[in-house]
């Protein structure tokens, strides 16, 4: 059995006022969507499920994420919660 290293935990700073990680946020874009389509469809299929509670559950993935400090899962639900908060706003269509 390894022993399990002990103490704080490396990751991104957080905005307080968001509970995004500052250093991974990005616009959401075409380009982004294209390069990773599981953005997108992880956006559609929280909404789905959760309507308008999905960007809830995907920000308390992104937090666990973050407790944890894996930046890359971080800044993938962090681009999903972005996603989700664009399409509620109708900044981008659902079927984007």
């Amino acid at each position: 059995m390894k022993k399990r290293k002990t103490g704080p935990r490396p990751g991104p700073a957080l905005d307080l006022r968001t509970g995004h990680a500052k250093s991974v946020r990005m616009a959401i874009n075409e380009d982004t969507t294209e390069t990773n389509p599981d953005i997108a469809q992880t956006a559609r299929t929280l909404i789905g499920q959760y309507g308008d509670d999905a960007a809830v559950i995907a920000t308390l993935r992104a937090a666990e994420l973050a407790a944890t400090g894996n930046v890359d899962g971080l800044f993938f639900w962090d681009s999903v919660i972005e996603l989700i908060e664009d399409m509620a706003e109708g900044k981008v269509a659902q079927d984007a």
